[in-house]
């Protein structure tokens, strides 16, 4: 099937979420507003793009005449297993990726981002506040081999047996593991005693 431009995934997205949110499809000034496009003829361009490639049918006479054919009506969800805490303090044990989960999440696909192969990890210490990540949030991982400096990280380090969630930073000759709140000092560590086990790609508040 012909990949979708990302205009058009985000309406294809924005008619699932609003059918299984309200029961019936939107109108095109509904995915106008909601999609932030300049025109209804912008939203009628990609909705026929949809529709030629199987994703939707139209019923051009009827405001609320958009549905979803039997291959665009996937999951709104991702299953997602919940695997252990990770501190955002100091350096404590965590569960591999492999471990038995202790329960499994259903996350948006919007919060997921289509990525595949995902963990999750609850978070004990405030050491990431300043990011927005809190004692008893869940942080969701991509297991990656690719870290960025700045990216967020579950970083194993290998001398301590030890995993602790920090933003990753290359400097100088060494890694700095570095907290989000300005109490907390960062951790120093040669870079082989450290393994990047995932990047921080969402965070789930716990609004407990």
């Amino acid at each position: 099937m012909r990949k979708l431009s990302p205009r058009q995934e985000a309406i294809l997205q924005l008619i699932r979420q609003f059918i299984e949110e309200q029961g019936y499809p939107p109108t095109v000034r509904d995915i106008q507003r909601a999609c932030h496009l300049s025109s209804t003829s912008v939203v009628d361009y990609n909705l026929n793009i949809l529709q030629k490639y199987g994703h939707i049918r139209r019923s051009p006479e009827v405001s609320r005449g958009i549905g979803l054919l039997p291959q665009a009506r996937q999951r709104l969800t991702a299953r997602v297993p919940l695997i252990g805490y990770i501190a955002a303090g100091e350096p404590l044990p965590v569960f591999s990726a492999q471990a038995e989960p202790l329960e499994i999440l259903e996350l948006a696909t919007s919060l997921t981002r289509g990525e595949e192969d995902l963990y999750a990890l609850r978070v004990r210490g405030t050491s990431m506040i300043d990011a927005l990540i809190d004692d008893g949030d869940l942080v969701v991982l991509k297991p990656t081999k690719t870290i960025n400096n700045g990216d967020t990280v579950v970083a194993w380090i290998r001398s301590k047996q030890e995993a602790t969630l920090k933003r990753f930073y290359y400097d100088g000759d060494r890694v700095r593991l570095q907290p989000a709140n300005s109490q907390m000092a960062p951790l120093l560590v040669a870079p082989d005693d450290v393994e990047v086990q995932g990047r921080v790609i969402a965070v789930v508040r716990n609004l407990a």
